[in-house]
């Protein structure tokens, strides 16, 4: 790193492992053993940004067309998703959650809610909860960083 402090950088590094190992922890936790991370990361997005094209769709993923084709497919197989014409381009396919996407992205949320609620009543005292929700404001500016 460019002249940064070694304290910044090691907090830096212990806050991606903690949040690297807090998402996976909540990806155990979900009952989605069905969906692969990346289609429940398409139907989160979906269901946080709205309907999308596929090729937007990669491209917010970061990944191939082709890869997104596939994710896409196989969410649609399961009946996640609706498929309509873009209205301002009709050769073009808009991508949104059907009632059982949408049913499942908010059974998903829900379920993590609970453990997280379950976890932080049994494993943490009063104070070190509001320790906590004093760092959310922190997490969230972080989360928004360029």
């Amino acid at each position: 790193m460019t002249d940064v402090p070694t304290e910044v950088a090691e907090l830096a590094g212990q806050l991606r492992g903690t949040i690297g190992q807090l998402r996976r922890r909540l990806r155990q936790v979900d009952n989605a053993e069905v969906l692969t991370p990346t289609q429940a990361a398409v139907l989160a997005r979906l269901n946080r940004e709205g309907p999308a094209t596929q090729s937007a769709l990669a491209a917010a993923e970061r990944v191939r067309q082709q890869s997104m084709a596939a994710t896409l497919s196989a969410l649609d197989e399961l009946g996640y998703l609706q498929r309509t014409r873009d209205p301002a381009d009709g050769r073009r396919t808009v991508v949104a959650l059907s009632d059982l996407g949408r049913k499942t992205v908010l059974g998903i949320h829900q379920h993590r809610d609970e453990w997280l609620a379950s976890a932080l009543t049994t494993g943490f005292s009063a104070r070190e909860r509001a320790v906590l929700a004093e760092a959310v404001p922190l997490l969230q500016r972080l989360a928004q960083q360029p």
